[in-house]
Protein backbone atom coordinates (compact mmCIF):
# COMPACT_ATOMS: atom_id res chain seq x y z
CA UNK A 1 0.00 0.00 0.00
CA UNK A 2 1.30 3.97 -0.90
CA UNK A 3 2.56 5.22 2.38
CA UNK A 4 -0.16 8.37 1.26
CA UNK A 5 -3.19 5.59 1.12
CA UNK A 6 -4.77 5.87 4.28
CA UNK A 7 -7.77 3.27 3.14
CA UNK A 8 -7.24 0.67 0.88
CA UNK A 9 -10.26 -1.93 -0.42
CA UNK A 10 -9.22 -4.45 -2.88
CA UNK A 11 -12.11 -6.52 -4.80
CA UNK A 12 -14.45 -6.29 -1.36
CA UNK A 13 -17.81 -8.13 -1.55
CA UNK A 14 -20.70 -8.24 0.87
CA UNK A 15 -23.66 -10.28 0.62
CA UNK A 16 -27.06 -9.90 3.34
CA UNK A 17 -28.80 -13.28 2.91
CA UNK A 18 -26.86 -14.14 -0.47
CA UNK A 19 -27.81 -11.01 -2.08
CA UNK A 20 -25.14 -9.00 -3.32
CA UNK A 21 -24.88 -5.31 -1.33
CA UNK A 22 -21.33 -4.23 -2.74
CA UNK A 23 -19.66 -6.05 -6.17
CA UNK A 24 -15.90 -5.87 -6.88
CA UNK A 25 -15.44 -1.96 -5.01
CA UNK A 26 -11.86 -0.81 -5.28
CA UNK A 27 -11.06 2.07 -3.48
CA UNK A 28 -7.93 4.05 -2.15
CA UNK A 29 -8.42 7.37 0.46
CA UNK A 30 -5.51 9.14 0.61
CA UNK A 31 -4.38 11.97 3.03
CA UNK A 32 -5.74 15.00 1.98
CA UNK A 33 -8.98 13.54 0.08
CA UNK A 34 -12.31 14.90 0.37
CA UNK A 35 -14.39 12.29 -1.04
CA UNK A 36 -18.12 12.62 -1.40
CA UNK A 37 -20.31 9.18 -2.42
CA UNK A 38 -23.45 9.59 -4.06
CA UNK A 39 -26.33 6.68 -5.01
CA UNK A 40 -29.92 5.64 -3.82
CA UNK A 41 -30.73 4.33 -1.06
CA UNK A 42 -29.94 0.85 -0.43
CA UNK A 43 -26.94 1.41 -2.48
CA UNK A 44 -24.66 0.10 -0.46
CA UNK A 45 -22.96 3.57 0.97
CA UNK A 46 -23.60 3.06 4.91
CA UNK A 47 -22.12 -0.59 4.52
CA UNK A 48 -19.25 1.02 2.56
CA UNK A 49 -18.19 2.79 5.77
CA UNK A 50 -19.00 -0.12 7.90
CA UNK A 51 -16.60 -2.64 5.70
CA UNK A 52 -13.91 -0.07 6.71
CA UNK A 53 -14.62 0.46 10.15
CA UNK A 54 -14.51 -3.27 10.37
CA UNK A 55 -18.36 -3.07 11.76
CA UNK A 56 -19.32 -5.10 8.28
CA UNK A 57 -16.71 -8.22 7.01
CA UNK A 58 -16.60 -8.74 3.51
CA UNK A 59 -17.71 -11.65 1.96
CA UNK A 60 -14.66 -11.62 -0.17
CA UNK A 61 -11.66 -8.80 -0.57
CA UNK A 62 -9.38 -7.20 1.92
CA UNK A 63 -9.17 -3.94 3.83
CA UNK A 64 -6.17 -2.08 4.90
CA UNK A 65 -6.13 0.99 7.21
CA UNK A 66 -2.57 2.46 7.23
CA UNK A 67 -1.42 -0.32 6.85
CA UNK A 68 -3.66 -2.54 9.50
CA UNK A 69 -6.77 -4.64 9.53
CA UNK A 70 -9.52 -2.49 10.27
CA UNK A 71 -10.34 -3.42 13.74
CA UNK A 72 -7.12 -1.82 14.61
CA UNK A 73 -6.88 0.71 12.16
CA UNK A 74 -10.40 2.15 13.15
CA UNK A 75 -8.76 4.19 15.91
CA UNK A 76 -7.23 6.82 13.40
CA UNK A 77 -10.92 6.88 11.93
CA UNK A 78 -13.74 10.11 13.18
CA UNK A 79 -17.26 9.04 12.53
CA UNK A 80 -20.36 10.57 12.45
CA UNK A 81 -23.36 8.14 11.71
CA UNK A 82 -26.33 8.53 9.66
CA UNK A 83 -28.94 8.53 13.09
CA UNK A 84 -27.92 9.63 16.10
CA UNK A 85 -30.80 8.67 18.76
CA UNK A 86 -31.31 9.73 21.87
CA UNK A 87 -33.64 10.87 24.69
CA UNK A 88 -33.88 14.66 24.16
CA UNK A 89 -34.20 15.00 27.98
CA UNK A 90 -31.78 12.62 29.20
CA UNK A 91 -29.75 15.14 31.26
CA UNK A 92 -26.18 15.65 29.10
CA UNK A 93 -24.20 18.29 28.24
CA UNK A 94 -21.94 19.02 25.41
CA UNK A 95 -18.81 18.78 26.98
CA UNK A 96 -19.84 15.28 28.51
CA UNK A 97 -20.68 13.99 25.38
CA UNK A 98 -17.90 15.22 23.30
CA UNK A 99 -15.74 13.84 26.29
CA UNK A 100 -17.43 9.84 25.86
CA UNK A 101 -15.17 10.07 22.25
CA UNK A 102 -11.98 9.77 24.22
CA UNK A 103 -13.27 6.56 26.28
CA UNK A 104 -11.45 4.40 23.53
CA UNK A 105 -8.02 5.79 24.75
CA UNK A 106 -9.15 5.61 28.37
CA UNK A 107 -11.02 2.65 28.69
CA UNK A 108 -13.45 0.82 31.31
CA UNK A 109 -12.82 2.66 34.55
CA UNK A 110 -10.53 5.21 34.16
CA UNK A 111 -10.67 8.39 34.60
CA UNK A 112 -10.23 11.39 32.49
CA UNK A 113 -7.07 13.04 32.97
CA UNK A 114 -5.96 16.69 31.27
CA UNK A 115 -4.91 15.63 28.18
CA UNK A 116 -8.44 14.20 27.75
CA UNK A 117 -10.25 17.55 28.48
CA UNK A 118 -7.82 19.65 26.80
CA UNK A 119 -8.67 17.14 23.43
CA UNK A 120 -12.33 17.94 24.18
CA UNK A 121 -12.04 21.97 24.41
CA UNK A 122 -10.13 21.88 21.17
CA UNK A 123 -12.41 20.00 19.45
CA UNK A 124 -15.52 21.91 20.90
CA UNK A 125 -13.21 25.38 19.65
CA UNK A 126 -13.04 23.57 16.03
CA UNK A 127 -16.55 23.32 16.05
CA UNK A 128 -17.28 26.65 17.07
CA UNK A 129 -19.46 25.29 20.23
CA UNK A 130 -17.25 26.08 23.19
CA UNK A 131 -18.72 28.83 24.58
CA UNK A 132 -22.32 26.33 24.86
CA UNK A 133 -20.31 23.39 26.51
CA UNK A 134 -22.81 22.87 29.50
CA UNK A 135 -25.83 23.72 27.67
CA UNK A 136 -27.89 20.65 26.94
CA UNK A 137 -27.40 18.61 24.46
CA UNK A 138 -30.89 17.96 23.48
CA UNK A 139 -32.02 21.78 23.55
CA UNK A 140 -29.39 21.97 20.40
CA UNK A 141 -30.75 22.20 16.83
CA UNK A 142 -30.13 19.76 14.59
CA UNK A 143 -27.23 21.34 13.02
CA UNK A 144 -26.06 22.19 16.46
CA UNK A 145 -26.13 18.55 17.27
CA UNK A 146 -24.09 17.29 14.31
CA UNK A 147 -21.38 20.00 15.11
CA UNK A 148 -21.38 18.67 18.71
CA UNK A 149 -20.82 15.01 16.73
CA UNK A 150 -18.25 16.06 15.11
CA UNK A 151 -16.14 16.97 17.65
CA UNK A 152 -17.03 13.80 19.71
CA UNK A 153 -15.36 12.04 16.79
CA UNK A 154 -12.24 14.52 16.62
CA UNK A 155 -11.30 14.36 19.87
CA UNK A 156 -8.97 11.36 19.17
CA UNK A 157 -7.07 13.18 16.41
CA UNK A 158 -8.13 11.11 13.53
CA UNK A 159 -6.81 10.86 10.18
CA UNK A 160 -9.69 10.30 8.22
CA UNK A 161 -13.45 11.45 8.96
CA UNK A 162 -16.55 9.41 7.76
CA UNK A 163 -19.62 11.34 7.43
CA UNK A 164 -22.77 9.15 6.58
CA UNK A 165 -25.71 11.54 5.81
CA UNK A 166 -24.86 14.45 8.10
CA UNK A 167 -27.08 16.78 7.02
CA UNK A 168 -30.24 14.56 6.78
CA UNK A 169 -31.34 16.57 10.44
CA UNK A 170 -30.26 20.08 9.65
CA UNK A 171 -32.43 22.40 8.38
CA UNK A 172 -31.20 24.46 4.87
CA UNK A 173 -30.17 27.80 6.71
CA UNK A 174 -27.44 25.49 8.53
CA UNK A 175 -26.05 23.55 5.92
CA UNK A 176 -24.22 25.83 3.81
CA UNK A 177 -22.61 26.54 7.85
CA UNK A 178 -21.84 23.05 8.20
CA UNK A 179 -20.24 22.53 4.57
CA UNK A 180 -18.05 25.60 5.63
CA UNK A 181 -17.15 23.52 8.86
CA UNK A 182 -15.96 20.24 6.60
CA UNK A 183 -14.09 22.78 4.22
CA UNK A 184 -12.21 23.89 7.02
CA UNK A 185 -11.58 20.25 8.50
CA UNK A 186 -10.45 18.92 5.20
CA UNK A 187 -6.98 21.03 5.50
CA UNK A 188 -6.13 18.67 8.35
CA UNK A 189 -7.18 15.12 7.85
CA UNK A 190 -9.23 13.19 4.86
CA UNK A 191 -12.94 13.28 4.76
CA UNK A 192 -15.35 11.04 3.40
CA UNK A 193 -18.81 12.11 2.82
CA UNK A 194 -21.70 10.26 2.37
CA UNK A 195 -24.48 12.30 0.98
CA UNK A 196 -27.90 12.54 -1.27
CA UNK A 197 -27.20 16.48 -1.89
CA UNK A 198 -25.45 15.61 -5.14
CA UNK A 199 -25.34 19.62 -6.01
CA UNK A 200 -24.04 20.63 -2.79
CA UNK A 201 -21.47 18.25 -1.86
CA UNK A 202 -20.37 19.15 -6.12
CA UNK A 203 -19.16 22.29 -4.37
CA UNK A 204 -17.31 21.22 -1.74
CA UNK A 205 -15.82 17.85 -1.85
CA UNK A 206 -12.44 17.39 -4.00
CA UNK A 207 -13.76 14.03 -5.63
CA UNK A 208 -17.28 12.24 -6.09
CA UNK A 209 -17.87 8.34 -6.27
CA UNK A 210 -21.54 6.91 -7.37
CA UNK A 211 -22.56 3.69 -5.51
CA UNK A 212 -25.08 1.45 -6.34
CA UNK A 213 -23.52 -2.06 -5.47
CA UNK A 214 -20.93 -1.38 -8.45
CA UNK A 215 -18.45 2.15 -7.32
CA UNK A 216 -17.91 4.09 -9.95
CA UNK A 217 -14.91 6.60 -9.50
CA UNK A 218 -12.65 8.30 -11.80
CA UNK A 219 -10.96 10.66 -9.49
CA UNK A 220 -12.55 13.82 -9.77
CA UNK A 221 -15.61 15.45 -8.91
CA UNK A 222 -16.79 15.50 -12.63
CA UNK A 223 -19.90 12.86 -13.30
CA UNK A 224 -20.90 12.31 -16.28
CA UNK A 225 -25.17 11.59 -17.19
CA UNK A 226 -23.95 8.39 -18.28
CA UNK A 227 -22.44 7.21 -14.41
CA UNK A 228 -25.41 8.95 -13.04
CA UNK A 229 -27.81 7.09 -14.89
CA UNK A 230 -26.01 3.91 -14.32
CA UNK A 231 -25.97 4.76 -10.44
CA UNK A 232 -29.55 5.49 -10.06
CA UNK A 233 -31.31 3.17 -12.38
CA UNK A 234 -33.38 5.81 -14.16
CA UNK A 235 -32.63 8.72 -16.56
CA UNK A 236 -30.79 11.55 -15.13
CA UNK A 237 -31.42 15.68 -16.45
CA UNK A 238 -28.56 17.99 -15.69
CA UNK A 239 -29.49 21.59 -15.87
CA UNK A 240 -26.82 24.45 -16.38
CA UNK A 241 -28.01 27.35 -13.61
CA UNK A 242 -24.86 29.87 -13.14
CA UNK A 243 -21.62 27.73 -12.31
CA UNK A 244 -23.73 25.24 -10.57
CA UNK A 245 -25.24 22.35 -11.84
CA UNK A 246 -28.69 20.87 -10.55
CA UNK A 247 -29.14 17.41 -10.82
CA UNK A 248 -33.48 16.03 -11.47
CA UNK A 249 -33.99 12.46 -11.12
CA UNK A 250 -37.34 11.24 -12.35
CA UNK A 251 -39.40 8.77 -10.39
CA UNK A 252 -38.21 5.25 -10.17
Amino acid sequence: MSQENLVQLHNIWVRYNGIPVLENINLAIKKGDFLGIIGPNGGGKTTLLKVILGLVHPDRGTVSIMGEPPERGRRHIGYVSQHNLFDRSFPINIWDTVLMGRYGSTGMFKHYNAQDKLAVEQALKTVGMIDRKFQQLGQLSGGEQQRVFIARALVTDPQLLLLDEPTASVDSAMQTEFYELLDHLKDTMAIVLVSHDISAISIYVNEIACLNRQLYYHGSKEITTEILESTYKCPVQMIAHGTIPHRVLKEH
